[in-house]
């Protein structure tokens, strides 16, 4: 061992070997030994660069796990954790107390539980997120959930969280990190009220404006006094009302879908307040199971059963004579063996072959058959005309039967209108 001039300490290795001397002139060489003057010292340091290499091999690991450390704690709303198969923490670091306002050190201790600050309603979420990412050891999962603060603020997070690799923590750890997204959460659920009390105002106008052209043509009505005329004026009336309705319904709710059923039975109500005169002792069943639609497959169906239901209570019965009016609405998990069987001369062509078409509308009654020669493509009726029309644009099919009475079955998926 030496001590240098900078006064560091170096080990090196001393090999002392003998000078092998030869007698030059002999004709076989014979070694000999020196003198120990004739020794050669031969040294190197021989710990030095491995030493260095250490030591610059700790600082770089210390430097990157301050690093690591210094990361997580200066992202502002950055959690990193680990924690065992209870989700209680073995580790958390980050800005615990911004988006807590608890310590570190309480979570670490128990005097705070990560759990108990979970808005309740968000708790079964986060189960399945743990048992999720304990269940695949490779994939991580990811969730967005509402934790109570220590002031009892509501703050959002999304955390995302995997199991803990095999070698770096006991079984059952998951690790990952928590981010606070309060503000972009509460400014998506701005822009999405904005954006509903945009869409209401737009129904609340059109509703308006068909109401305004319902006025106006009672208004040129007043001008007639031919029974089919006027019988036209009221039919467009009833069109204009069963889309205004629609509208209505979507400024009282809070989405972009009606509820079907409670649409049709407001709808055939109003037909039926229509038409009443002459029609008293008609009477009119509805079996609707509920069901939600957008608009673009809503205004087609409430039109539809307009013409039809108008159509059966023009033409079906004799005056003062008893009947019904049936609308039934439902999926079609039971109707599968009679859509095989219908495949008669009524069914509307180049519609769905039926894989798609979830539900089934059914408007029947037990008055006058529609007579033969009236057909669903009859091009001198206008009702139906605009029945098929609004079929098809629903991607649907109709069928028309003759047994009891008269009977349209129609078949239609809620997927929407091809765009």
């Amino acid at each position: 061992m030496f001590r240098t001039v900078a006064r560091y300490v170096v080990s090196i290795i001393l090999l002392l070997t003998p000078l092998l001397l030869t007698d030059q002139g002999v004709e076989k060489t014979e070694a000999r030994l020196a003198p120990w003057e004739k020794t050669v010292f031969l040294w190197r340091e021989e710990n030095e660069k491995e030493e260095n290499e250490n030591e610059l091999s700790g600082r770089n690991l210390l430097t990157d796990e301050n690093d690591c450390r210094l990361l997580v704690q200066n992202i502002k709303g950055f959690i990193g954790f680990r924690t065992d198969e209870n989700f209680e923490p073995v580790f958390i670091d980050g800005d615990v107390k911004g988006v807590t306002g608890y310590n570190k050190e309480d979570f670490l201790s128990g005097r705070a539980r990560w759990l108990e600050i979970i808005v309740s309603e968000d708790l079964p979420l986060i189960f399945k997120n743990v048992k999720t990412a304990l269940s695949n050891p490779v994939a991580s999962t990811e969730i967005e959930y509402r934790i109570r603060n220590r002031d009892g603020d509501i703050k959002w997070v999304r955390q995302v969280i995997q199991k803990t690799p095999s070698g770096y923590g006991k079984r059952g750890e998951v690790q990952g990190f928590v981010l606070d997204i309060t503000g972009s959460k509460l400014a998506a659920i701005s822009l999405e009220k904005i954006e509903s009390a945009r869409k209401k105002e737009i129904n609340h106008r059109i509703k308006n404006n068909l109401q305004v052209i319902s006025s106006l043509l009672s208004l040129e009505a007043e001008k007639f006094t031919d029974p089919e005329t006027l019988e036209a004026f009221r039919e467009s009336q009833n069109r204009i009302a069963s889309m205004s309705l629609i509208h209505q319904e979507l400024c009282i709710g809070e989405t972009c879908t009606i509820d079907l059923a409670d649409y049709l039975r407001k709808l055939t109500a109003g037909i039926f307040s229509s038409y009443r005169v002459g029609n008293e002792r008609i009477n009119l069943r509805l079996d609707l199971e509920q069901v939600y639609m957008e608009t673009d497959i809503a205004v087609p169906l409430g039109i539809i059963v307009n013409e039809l239901v108008s159509n059966a209570l023009k033409h079906a019965f004799l005056p003062g004579k008893e009947g019904e009016i049936r609308v039934n609405l439902s999926r079609m998990k039971n109707c599968e063996k009679e859509f095989k069987n219908s495949r008669s001369s009524g069914v509307v062509p180049g519609y769905s072959n039926g894989k798609d078409l979830q539900f089934i509308l059914t408007v029947e009654d037990n008055g006058w058959r529609i007579p033969e020669l009236v057909n669903l493509q009859n091009k001198d009726s206008l009702g139906l005309q605009l029945v098929n029309i609004f079929v098809e644009q629903i991607g649907g099919s109709i069928e028309l039967k003759r047994d009891k009475g008269t009977k349209f079955n129609i078949r239609f998926s809620k997927l929407g209108i091809e765009k």
